[in-house]
């Protein structure tokens, strides 16, 4: 049989820093473990924006549809903000999303111990943080139509965006929240504004009718999306897995993230339908930008993607227990004080490079065997 085939597209910015350490794990594990991955390399965002000018070409889109895994690094920069809105890097982003139908962002929210007091709440608020955010992906307001800016009769302007859902959409993407609910603390909060918006009103008697004919099971709540931002940030610990649609997606996962410390942390999943293989399509990617002002300076902390990798050996590979060890990995080496430049805080300190980092972590890999 041949190995599982994972294509790695570092982007822009520091993406290919992190991604260079990401590539060292997953030697580490094809040479340690005999965990070996079929590995090419493509370009996306400003990168392919330079070589073919398209954030994204037909070619690497293919090979995105054909791979079991896709794990992207970054995408951006300034050098590209002149550029027309159709050819910017985030539309190679976008694409791959909508047209591997990745209709399911999975967004964990965990507090490590060693990072309890790098959040701006207080720690016995934080320590043991650890939830999931479900965001759909492929719909809503990003996407709906009509949207544009258009001429008013006043002689001004009207900028339109249309939030448009359907009861599919909102019911597959319930699916896989209450599926990740049943395998965590069986506890799930359905977040909208049904008490203004007609889409909202859909949306929380979709996941209910999912709830009541599927998920019986599964404890689940409803709540405004404003609450829930409020809630995030008063007392995280009550929610285990948040599911919500593109736009409250957006802002509540990047709410949530910060609760952790640093957005240089967090690894992201966005997973589609099974392919044959009964694998899904799923592409993996951290959290963070670009981060143009530290580019090739080595402080970028890789922990993110690395962590995105771990998700991949999860959802995508069924490799629970390498996923595991190498979170356990991570731990260890934040336990022991390493830290990129993100990570000082107020209380200073010596920062470790980007490589540093990525061969701390092999380090560790290596001392659990």
């Amino acid at each position: 049989m041949s190995n599982p085939s994972l294509l790695i597209l570092p982007g822009d910015g520091i993406g290919p820093e992190v991604m260079a350490e990401v590539r060292k794990v997953i030697t580490w594990f094809g040479d340690a473990r005999g965990l070996k991955f079929d590995v090419e390399e493509d370009l996306v965002g400003g990168a392919a924006y330079d070589a073919h000018g398209t954030p994204l070409h037909d070619d690497t889109m293919a090979k995105a549809q054909a791979a079991d895994a896709v794990l992207l690094g970054a995408v951006g920069g300034p050098k590209y903000d002149a550029l027309d809105f159709s050819v910017k890097p985030e539309r190679g982003l976008l694409r791959l999303r909508k047209e591997m139908d990745l209709f399911a962002n999975l967004r964990p929210a965990q507090c490590f111990d060693a990072l309890a007091d790098f959040s701006s709440l207080k720690r016995d608020v934080v320590t043991g943080l650890d939830i999931m955010i479900v965001r759909e992906l492929t719909s809503g307001v990003y996407f709906g139509e009509p949207r544009g800016i258009f001429p008013d009769n006043e002689g001004g302007r009207v900028g339109i965006n249309t939030q448009r859902y359907t009861t599919e959409e909102i019911r597959r993407v319930a699916r896989a929240a209450f599926e990740l609910a049943r395998k965590r603390n069986n506890k799930l909060c359905s977040m909208e504004k049904a008490n203004v918006m007609e889409s909202g009103i859909l949306w929380r008697e979709e996941v209910q009718w999912v709830h009541d004919n599927e998920y019986s099971d599964v404890e689940l709540s409803h709540m405004y999306a404003d609450n829930g931002a409020m809630q995030l940030v008063r007392w995280p610990k009550q929610f285990d897995v948040i599911v919500t649609d593109n736009l409250f997606g957006d802002v509540l996962s990047d709410c949530a993230a910060m609760l952790t410390g640093s957005l240089g942390m967090l690894p992201s999943a966005s997973l589609g339908a099974p392919m044959a293989n009964g694998r899904p399509k799923a592409m993996y990617e951290p959290v963070h930008g670009s981060a143009p002002d530290i580019t090739g300076q080595g402080k970028a902390n890789p922990i993110a993607c690395i962590l995105s990798f771990a998700m991949a050996l999860r959802y995508s590979f069924d490799e629970g227990e390498a996923a595991t060890l190498l979170e356990t990995a991570v731990q260890k080496v934040l336990a022991g004080g390493a830290r990129t430049a993100d990570l000082l805080g107020p209380q200073g300190g010596t920062a470790i490079s980007t490589t540093e980092m990525g061969d701390a972590i092999v380090a560790a890999l290596a001392a659990s065997q």
